[in-house]
């Protein structure tokens, strides 16, 4: 893997000079001085300079370099070889950490910058020889610009004069020798300064990083922009952060390595949090780091931490260094070593690593420069577990699922897979199981206890969450994991932070996630938790609780029985939670429970009856499933803290609980209550109810006229289909409604009541169903839907209320899916959901849209599958990315559907104009179609191309095209990209549902596909990218790249080395087609195309936040014309030839 290995350096130093003069002079001498003082230095031979292309030998030689210097002279920039040599350090510097010294020798720095004198000469004449726009000339200028502004030395005619004025005595008597010896004189001293500034370079030695470094280099370009380097404004701190044995001190080690050169002075000062511990701990770390960076023989002696930090100030506010602050978890230990920062010079650098994440922003580090550290993606995994675990000489063969699960148990953990490798290495096959067996048991203790050492430093109530987490709650919702925890008193939001910052924990889509090897670590520790099913079968049947238990959490994937002894949880006076689902209790008595219990969730137990003692109760959740509910109604007076009731599959409850018996209720769910009929008055007036979801009840039909509960947000009554009369609510609070298949006949008037309305679900069993007009009075609704039944939706005119005049101002997402619906006339009326963005009308009568359809600026997507009716489609919204138009069987062929080409262009110009847009993606499904003749076709399913750095800047996106056959209804692409022939993995993976005979249009931007490409990270010069097509019965496949004009020499390039198929390649810019595409009249590049996209690449850096809006009236096949222009407000207009309007003008209007 390229990420993994880093080029060997061979040379300490490459010389890169013009001219046999200066080889015998300036040059040998430093030639001589460098090798003299052990600096092992590349000097090519003048046998190697031929011709204008640098040779591989020399190419080779500046990558395994470790310092360059430039000699520019008056004629260097005479030699192509010499811009190209020139070129590629620089590109070293940039990519590979090569150190760069330029010599001025007789020459300005500025007469290289700018180019001046000799060097403008000199490009004059490279300007007449390869094209005065070359590339390759552009090139080497800002080169020359970068190089002539580093730091170095500077020789030249000035620097003589002023030393003949102090000679001038020899000058009088012999002034040729005066001058002579001068000029040596300077010579020497010069030589003597790179010398000694070359050694302390080199002196300054690497830090050992890790025996196998695997995909560590690849982070470190990352953070090396962080770093902006470049700069030498103020001081910049950065924070690593990440688990135990993640890799953070490897990384900033790298890291380290690769930029310490760069300052005038370094430290990486380990272990801070084990060092600090001691009595003179953070004093020590002061003279530590005092020493390092000042190159001290000895250590300062520091008598207490307030005079360290007095002379930290002193001895580095005027010094540029390179600070690293390695396992840092106090923010005392930051306030003892760095301070805010500005106690070190301009340009500083100063890196923490920590498992905390909150101790950097606290230290006032912005969250742009904390930087989580990833686990290794599966292919670095493996290879990091193969040169640990096999030796390059062993012939063992290991099973392939031995080495998976492994794998699986690291989870990409480089601690957990450097520590099983090593000890794994050479052994055979049943000792890798038998380990494997082990550690399902039993942690690792080398690795448990890195990772204990998070779980140490945190307070007691966070070590609770913790535990419950890693116990019971890894992979579930967040939300519900808050109400349990909370009902124990435990301040689960706060906990979720802590655990989070101390990468203990991460929340992803709301679900709670874990390290299994954290966990394991958690579950090793249990402290009064049972979750195994045999621990807790010994205990509930053998009458051995204990004081200790705090919870117990038994959720077996098939359904247990137990005999649970009925005294059993009486013992267990500190029980708070009892979590029992797919477990059967024989017992059929009563079962008593302590009062302190928080929280039972219970399932699948038959006959349960649960009794708590005499005194206050203080459960708050109660969630119980296919059990006998009697007891527990009956009880409902003693739960004045219950706070949330879920009763499922309850048979036995007729009437809803009396709610008034629990004052803080906020939350009731019945859900499948076969025989409940009716809802107890309670719920009309309860003050705390928030929640209140009756659903799957078929004989629910008694319910309160009105709801007067003032807190009310969420009502469901869904699938009870005996309910018949919607409620009166007149308070505002609720803010999600669903009605889904009831026997309701109307929606009353009050719904206007509902001004908090969010969210609305409809789904009524009545033919058809009205919608009162009043429902644009609903301005902050923002989805809306209803399937399957008629349904007549109105149109503002309808309301007869002149203060009205947007309709549902916020509604993001209208679905009105399998409704029956011939006509859609409230969609042409734009006051009504001005900022829509998606629509979705599928299986639907209709035959048309709307023209208006098209001014719908937010529209991104159009879902019309099923629309069997469906004749015509008017033109598009503007930025529209996604139109569903599968098996629309009436669908008549137009001109901006067929012209596929113009619909991509429009999603070309919004990615280059909206490059805030995350998602720039655009897709369209028709239910039949061929592939339009611009596409490339694609053989046996996939296609694969090399690209240099260079030509991928260049790419604007990528299109597919796929044709279905009559078989099947999906297919599967995956983008993947490989470095040096080997795969990073499958970088996106999408799934496509298309129909048999269907056709799908698909543009990327690179980004999407390939995400960041760091060709840096790559030993050659180029990446080999692929694209796999597979599943199902593919008709057609083609693609194309759509991508900036080439340069010639760049085409040629491409076609020498066989990269790419240039038929590939479709250039914006190209004033030209192939003849193909002509004949087919499919004017691929036509002005409009190629003016816009040209246009829009130039510009986009300055419009990127401001809207586009598209005025094309007239057909783009109808187009001939061939001029464009700029408007001084910002209108780009095109002027031509039409057939039918010679002078129609299209424009493009960048608001402001």
């Amino acid at each position: 893997m390229a990420s993994s290995s880093k080029p060997k350096m061979i040379y300490d130093v490459f010389l890169s000079f013009r001219g046999t003069d200066l080889r015998k002079n300036f040059l040998g001498h430093l030639h001589k001085a460098l090798n003299h003082n052990g600096i092992y230095t590349f000097l090519d031979s003048e046998e190697l300079r031929k011709g204008d292309q640098i040779t591989p030998a020399l190419m080779k030689a500046i990558e395994e370099s470790r310092i360059g210097i430039i000699v520019f002279s008056e004629d260097y920039a005479s030699s192509p070889w010499c811009l190209e040599e020139l070129t590629k350090i620089m590109e070293c510097k940039e990519q590979r950490d090569l150190v760069v010294f330029p010599v001025f020798y007789k020459v300005e720095p500025k007469e290289v910058r700018t180019p001046r004198g000799s060097y403008n000469e000199a490009m004059v004449k490279h300007d007449s020889k390869f094209g005065k726009d070359s590339e390759k000339v552009k090139r080497w200028k800002k080169t020359l610009f970068d190089a002539g502004c580093l730091s170095g030395w500077h020789l030249n005619d000035g620097t003589t004069k002023v030393c003949n004025a102090k000679y001038k005595i020899i000058s009088v008597c012999i002034p040729h020798k005066a001058i002579t010896l001068c000029f040596r004189y300077l010579i020497s001293e010069l030589i003597q300064k790179i010398v000694k500034e070359i050694s302390n370079h080199l002196d300054r030695k690497t830090l050992h990083i890790a025996k196998h470094p695997v995909g560590i280099y690849s982070q470190v370009v990352k953070l090396k922009s962080k770093l902006n380097l470049e700069s030498n404004d103020g001081v910049l701190m950065v924070g690593l952060w990440g688990q135990g044995g993640i890799g953070k001190t490897s990384l900033a080690k790298a890291l380290y390595n690769a930029t310490f050169r760069q300052f005038e002075g370094s430290c990486f000062l380990a272990k801070v949090r084990e060092t600090s511990k001691g009595s003179r701990g953070l004093v020590t770390l002061q003279e530590i780091l005092l020493q390092k960076i000042l190159l001290l023989h000895q250590r300062l002696e520091i008598f207490d931490v307030d005079e360290g930090i007095n002379i930290i100030q002193h001895r580095l506010g005027c010094k540029k260094v390179l600070l690293i602050l390695d396992d840092v978890d106090d923010l005392y230990q930051l306030n003892a070593l760095v301070g805010e920062g500005k106690w070190f010079g301009n340009g500083s650098r100063i890196v923490i690593t920590t498992r905390d994440k909150h101790l950097l922003t606290c230290h006032g580090i912005d969250q742009d420069h904390v930087c989580e550290v990833q686990a290794l993606n599966g292919n670095e995994a493996h290879e990091l577990l193969s040169k640990h675990a096999f030796l390059i000489h062993q012939k063992l063969n290991i099973r392939t699922d031995l080495v998976r699960d492994v794998l699986n148990y690291g989870k990409g953990l480089p601690l957990a897979l450097e520590v099983l490798g090593s000890f794994l290495c050479a052994r055979r096959e049943y000792e890798w199981q038998s380990t494997l067996d082990r550690l399902s048991r039993i942690p690792n203790a080398t690795i448990n206890d890195v990772l204990k050492i998070s779980y140490d430093g945190l307070e007691e109530d966070w070590k609770e969450i913790f535990l419950h987490i890693a116990c019971f709650f890894k992979g579930k919702n967040c939300d519900y994991v808050k109400k349990v925890l909370d009902s124990c008193d435990l301040e689960a939001t706060m906990g979720f932070n802590i655990l989070t910052e101390k990468s203990l924990i991460r929340i992803e889509s709301k679900i709670l996630e874990m390290h299994d090897l954290i966990q394991l670590m958690g579950m090793d520790i249990k402290r009064s938790r049972l979750w195994l099913y045999d621990d807790v079968c010994n205990v509930l049947q053998h009458n051995k609780g204990n004081r200790a238990i705090k919870a117990i959490v038994l959720e077996p994937p098939e359904l247990k029985r137990l005999s649970i002894h009925p005294k059993t949880f009486t013992k267990m006076r500190r029980l708070r939670l009892l979590i029992m689902h797919n477990v059967h209790n024989s017992f059929q008595g009563p079962m008593f429970l302590p009062n302190e219990v928080r929280w039972i969730e219970w399932s699948g137990c038959g006959f349960w009856n649960p009794h708590f003692s005499f005194g206050s109760k203080k459960l708050v959740g109660l969630d119980m499933s296919n059990c006998n509910t009697t007891g527990v109604v009956k009880q409902f007076k003693d739960f004045q803290q219950l706070t949330y009731i879920k009763l499922s599959n309850c048979e036995s409850l007729v009437c809803t609980p009396n709610l008034s018996c629990a004052p803080n209720l906020k939350e009731s769910k019945l859900w499948n209550c076969k025989n409940l009929v009716k809802a107890h008055e309670s719920i009309a007036y309860h003050d705390k109810l928030q929640v209140l979801h009756l659903k799957w009840c078929p004989e629910l039909c008694v319910f309160p006229n009105v709801l007067e509960s003032k807190n009310l947000q969420d009502l469901n009554l869904s699938v009870c289909p005996k309910f018949e009369m919607f409620p009166d609510i007149p308070h505002e609070g609720l803010k999600k409604l669903s009605i889904l298949q009831t026997a309701i006949k109307e929606l009353l008037a009050s719904i206007e009541n509902l001004v908090s309305l969010e969210v609305m679900h409809l789904h009524i069993f009545t033919n058809p169903i009205h919608i009162p007009p009043n429902i644009y009075k609903l301005q902050k609704l923002q989805w809306l839907r209803s399937s399957f039944r008629p349904i007549v939706f109105p149109k503002l005119q309808d309301l007869s209320d002149p203060r009205m005049k947007i309709g549902l101002p916020n509604l993001n997402s209208l679905s009105l899916m399998n409704c029956n619906m011939f006509k859609v006339e409230f969609l042409q009326d734009l006051s009504c959901f001005p900022l829509l963005k998606g629509l979705y009308l599928s299986g639907k009568n209709i035959t048309c849209l709307p023209a208006s359809i098209s001014k719908r600026d937010h529209l991104s997507e159009l879902g019309l599958s099923g629309c069997h009716q469906l004749q015509e489609i008017p033109q598009l919204p503007p930025f529209l990315k996604s139109l569903h138009a599968n098996e629309c069987k009436s669908l008549q062929t137009n001109g901006h559907l067929t012209s596929i080409d113009q619909w991509v262009c429009r999603g070309l110009t919004m990615v280059d104009t909206a490059s805030i847009n995350k998602d720039s993606s655009c897709c369209i499904r028709l239910p039949r179609g061929e592939m339009p003749k611009w596409f490339q076709p694609i053989e046996e399913g996939s296609v694969s191309f090399m690209t240099s750095k260079e030509l991928y800047d260049k790419f604007l996106g990528l299109v597919f095209c796929v044709v279905r056959g009559n078989k099947g209804n999906g297919c599967s692409l995956e983008f993947q990209a490989h470095f040096n022939g080997r795969s990073q993995g499958t970088c996106s993976k999408s799934h496509y549902k298309l129909g048999p005979s269907g056709s799908m249009l698909n543009y990327f931007p690179p980004s999407d596909l390939w995400k960041v490409v760091h060709f840096g990270q790559i030993d050659g010069s180029y990446a080999q990218f692929s694209l796999i097509l597979s599943g199902g019965d593919v008709k057609e496949l083609g693609f194309r790249i759509i991508c900036k004009q080439l340069e010639d020499d760049l085409k040629v390039t491409l076609r020498d080395n066989k990269l790419i198929d240039l038929a590939f390649l479709y250039e914006v810019g190209h004033d030209t087609m192939d003849s193909e595409v002509k004949s087919l009249n499919m004017h691929e590049a036509n002005s409009i195309k190629i003016g816009l996209l040209k246009n829009l690449q130039e510009s986009s850096h300055m419009h990127e936040n401001r809207p586009i809006k598209f005025d094309l009236d007239c057909g783009p096949s109808a187009y001939t014309g061939d001029k464009i222009g700029f408007t001084p407000n910002h209108e780009i207009f095109f002027s031509g030839g039409f057939p039918r309007n010679p002078n129609k003008k299209f424009k493009l209007i960048l608001g402001e």
